[in-house]
């Protein structure tokens, strides 16, 4: 490892944080930084720029549920296409694939993630949803983040994301549409949730 790179790795072991919308830094992104310091560089303050964007943002939430909902791939979906607008492709999916394994680990430790346990599904929409944000990304470089937001806003309503399939009170339902207990599944991995387009309304 040159000298330049050896400095790089060791500012970022001090001071990254927030890499990935995650507060502390996983073992699995922490092996990502390591392999790419530059671009970890560059997801810190990028990250940093969306939140403040965000934060300020007088848009309205798409729906209630930070896991498995609208808000959740609206997350997804937008951070990965700002990393994308200017961060190769190959290295930001790489960066979305660390995170998901991060999720896979606080599972096997029983923590959670925005307030609920991690589940294979969960991580299979993630996944999608990170593609999605990709491919707009990369058609869309010269895009500001206010735009940015609204165009993700419209193709999550279109239907182009995916979300966990809820009823009309919030339940997670299977491919019958029948309640899961998620009482029965606490620490199951493979939980029998259903992806739905994003366009689906509770029923």
């Amino acid at each position: 490892m040159g000298i330049k790179k050896k400095i790089v790795v060791i500012f970022l072991l001090i001071g990254v944080r927030g890499l990935s919308q995650s507060p502390k830094l996983s073992w699995p992104e922490f092996g990502w930084v390591l392999g790419h310091p530059i671009a970890a560089i560059k997801v810190k303050v990028i990250t940093k720029r969306c939140n403040a964007h965000l934060k300020q943002s007088s848009h309205p939430p798409l729906d209630a549920y930070n896991n498995g909902g609208k808000q959740d791939a609206f997350r997804h979906v937008f951070f990965m296409a700002a990393y994308a607008q200017q961060i190769k492709t190959k290295k930001v999916r790489k960066l979305g694939r660390a995170h998901e394994k991060a999720n896979y680990l606080f599972f096997r430790r029983s923590k959670t993630e925005n307030g609920e346990m991690a589940d294979s599904l969960g991580s299979v929409m993630d996944l999608q949803n990170n593609e999605l944000g990709l491919n707009m990304g990369c058609t869309n470089k010269k895009l500001d983040l206010l735009h940015l937001q609204k165009l993700v806003s419209t193709e999550i309503n279109a239907g182009n994301a995916v979300i966990m399939k809820r009823d009309g009170v919030g339940n997670y339902l299977d491919r019958e549409g029948k309640k899961i207990d998620l009482s029965l599944y606490k620490k199951v991995w493979g939980v029998p949730k259903c992806l739905v387009p994003s366009n689906t309304s509770n029923e």
